[in-house]
């Protein structure tokens, strides 16, 4: 009895203790994260590149994953390891940064930001796989960890925003330096969780994503994340040219970060009682509403309500789009299924909206930018209500 007991608590000591690790690597992982997105565009402007300059650098990155997410997705699944290819692409991500100090030519600029995206895009989409594999070994969901990695957004956005404020944009890449370097200790410490042991099958894989339905959900992913991205690419450099100090841009993501976790959490506790189709509908009005209240803005201090807003866009429809996925892909392709959701969620659609926003944000402003962000959210949403009309009609 007294073995059987030790024996107890000695599993849920390590879970708590790779529960912690997680936690952990989870709120430094996006602290880099709120840097690249809050920051970067700044830097690049203070730097002397256009709106479009600005619009190519960073659809580069969702370009590029579209090639890397599905290469590291594949190599994790054939291979069965999360932790090494996370240590493999965070020293990368440490190289490419290194280079990017002296560059001031934008074509230079250009060809280390596809280094760099290639070893960054994938680690969201890693992180995720090697949470949702952990979550049978440590009892812990999902949502309850996802949660430090807003955390970590939040925290660094407004710290470093401040910081930003005093010392100036120019150090935004010593910090980026810095958060990898401690992500990456980090990572040492991980455990590598697998998913079955059944060899990969990539015939069935393929035919797998070739579904109507899955195809359909995909599509309507990519529909929804255009606007998302949008509005992340290019909300630092709109408050900018309201008027806005680094700080309350770093405030503005604080206050996005901070408002997701709640969610996080109601929905990692109850989100398995409410249907997918309808929450990711909401999702997709709240996102027309939340661009549309943007466009209309011409004092940053109003951003501030609207970033309050991806508690009910982003936190809804993030955790119950990964949720419906995981009923569509089987476990044995979870890091390949990861990746194809992140090549449409952050590459297809960040290049649309690198290049397409860019173009409209330069030579038509402002408004029509969040505008058109607004007319794919309201796709998206009626394209999410015939899915799950017709979806109850056949049952």
């Amino acid at each position: 009895m007294d073995t059987s007991d030790n024996a107890v608590k000695e599993l849920s000591a390590s879970a708590r203790k790779e529960t912690f690790v997680l936690r952990l690597y989870s709120f430094c992982s996006y602290s880099t994260a709120a840097l690249i997105i809050s920051f970067l565009p700044l830097y690049f402007l203070d730097s002397g590149f256009s709106e479009g300059q600005i619009g190519i650098l960073y659809s580069i990155g969702p370009f590029i994953s579209i090639f890397s997410n599905l290469l590291l997705g594949i190599l994790s699944d054939k291979y069965r390891t999360i932790k090494k290819l996370l240590t493999i692409i965070l020293f990368g991500q440490l190289v490419m940064i290194s280079l990017l100090f002296p560059a001031q030519q934008f074509w230079l600029v250009c060809l280390i930001m596809i280094g760099f995206y290639f070893f960054q895009t994938p680690i969201n989409p890693l992180t995720d796989s090697l949470i949702l594999l952990s979550s049978q070994y440590t009892g812990t969901p999902y949502a309850l960890i996802r949660i430090f990695g807003s955390l970590g957004f939040a925290v660094t956005a407004y710290l470093f925003g401040n910081i930003l404020k005093h010392i100036g944009s120019g150090w935004t890449l010593p910090l980026v330096l810095i958060t990898i370097l401690i992500t990456l200790v980090i990572t040492l410490f991980l455990k590598d969780y697998q998913g079955s042991s059944r060899k990969m099958d990539f015939s069935a894989f393929f035919k797998l994503i070739r579904k109507r339905e899955v195809v359909l959900f995909f599509l309507l992913v990519f529909i929804t994340s255009v606007p998302h991205r949008m509005n992340e690419g290019f909300l630092a450099v709109t408050m900018r040219h309201m008027g806005a100090s680094d700080s309350l841009i770093g405030l503005a993501w604080l206050m996005s970060a901070l408002s997701e976790i709640p969610i996080l959490y109601l929905l990692g506790k109850y989100g398995h009682k409410f249907k997918e189709l309808p929450l990711l509908m909401f999702a997709a009005i709240m996102y027309a509403v939340r661009l549309l209240f943007i466009s209309e803005l011409s004092s940053p201090g109003w951003v501030l309500l609207a970033q309050a807003m991806h508690s009910v866009t982003f936190g809804i429809f993030f955790t119950t789009a990964l949720r419906y996925m995981s009923g569509l892909i089987p476990d044995e392709y979870r890091a390949s299924g990861q990746a194809l959701f992140a090549v449409v969620w952050s590459g297809l659609a960040g290049v649309t909206s690198g290049l397409l926003g860019g173009y409209v944000y330069e030579h038509f402003g402002q408004v029509s930018f969040f505008r058109l962000g607004a007319l794919f959210a309201l796709a998206a949403a009626a394209g999410y209500l015939l899915k799950y009309h017709f979806s109850s009609r056949a049952r």
